[in-house]
């Protein structure tokens, strides 16, 4: 089985992490801290904007591509795919925007939940 599905989404969050680390090291950089936030507000958000990602993606995507290989269809694989793309670069920008609750942090978060929670239960009802 030819893996095609999985690779369209993981690439893109994958340089959308590396953008998050980027931003984290131009900031240190700039702001001279070497390590955690040095309570620079700005750094602290970026540091978690990359820190959520983190915590998020890679499961993700190992579900996705289990989904994948246990023969979902694809448009279910393709419409969490979206889902969590979309979810993650809203996310990303709703927290590096603001401090408090946005748009962008809440509708990020509802949509990668739902995404690694719908390809998390069709993995295991696809194999039963």
């Amino acid at each position: 089985m030819m893996i095609t599905i999985t690779p369209l989404y993981a690439a893109p969050l994958a340089i959308l992490l590396v953008g998050l680390v980027l931003r984290v090291v131009a900031l240190r950089r700039r702001l001279k801290v070497g390590i955690g936030d040095g309570g620079e507000r700005e750094l602290a958000k970026a540091v978690r904007a990359h820190g959520n990602a983190a915590e998020t993606i890679p499961i993700a995507i190992v579900l996705l591509l289990l989904a994948e290989l246990a023969g979902v269809g694809s448009a279910l694989l393709h419409g969490a795919g979206i889902a969590l793309l979309v979810g993650r670069l809203l996310h990303a920008y709703g927290l590096s925007t603001r401090s408090g609750m946005s748009f962008g942090r809440f509708t990020g978060m509802v949509l990668t939940l739902l995404a690694i929670t719908v390809l998390a239960v069709v993995s295991v009802v696809r194999v039963l």
